[in-house]
């Protein structure tokens, strides 16, 4: 079965205008997502496998190492538990 990632149940994803930043919300707990991290978060919709967002962002990012780096970064969410 292919990972279709997306926000663990008590995780919560919003854009702070003040800072002008993403954040995950988490109820005792607040994660602050820099650069493009959010952009990337928000295609994380359970319906998305991980090559598709992966191709998403090259579109939106050609030239970025996207390829390489989303998918460790999924993986790092994952393992925080901020994924599902």
């Amino acid at each position: 079965m292919t990972w279709r990632p997306a926000l663990a149940r008590p995780v919560m994803l919003r854009h702070d205008p003040v800072r002008g930043t993403d954040l995950l919300l988490m109820p005792e707990r607040v994660v602050v997502l820099r650069g493009h991290a959010g952009s990337v978060v928000r295609l994380c919709d359970g319906n998305r496998q991980v090559p598709e967002i992966v191709a998403a962002l090259v579109e939106r990012f050609p030239g970025a190492p996207v390829a390489d780096e989303v998918p460790r970064f999924l993986s790092v969410l994952r393992e925080e538990g901020w994924l599902r």
